[in-house]
């Protein structure tokens, strides 16, 4: 059976700008992330970061639909 892993980047080429995004959503909310090893994280915590990712990528889609700008180059 092959190896799937779901946690690639669609676009490889955003890999980089989407872990700088990562690391400054776990900022902005206070979760200790860091580049390697974060097993020491919760579930919870680990989560919040996806979560607050995803909001703020469909809050950066729905300005540039409407018109008003979109998502920052990171």
């Amino acid at each position: 059976m092959a190896n799937r892993s779901s946690n690639t980047a669609a676009v490889p080429e955003a890999k980089g700008a989407l872990d700088r995004f990562k690391m400054e959503v776990a900022s902005e909310i206070g979760v200790p992330l860091t580049d390697g090893y974060n097993g020491n994280l919760t579930s919870k915590q680990n989560g919040s970061v996806g979560g607050y990712m995803v909001k703020k990528m469909i809050e950066a889609q729905e300005r540039q639909m409407s018109g008003q700008g979109g998502m920052q180059q990171y």
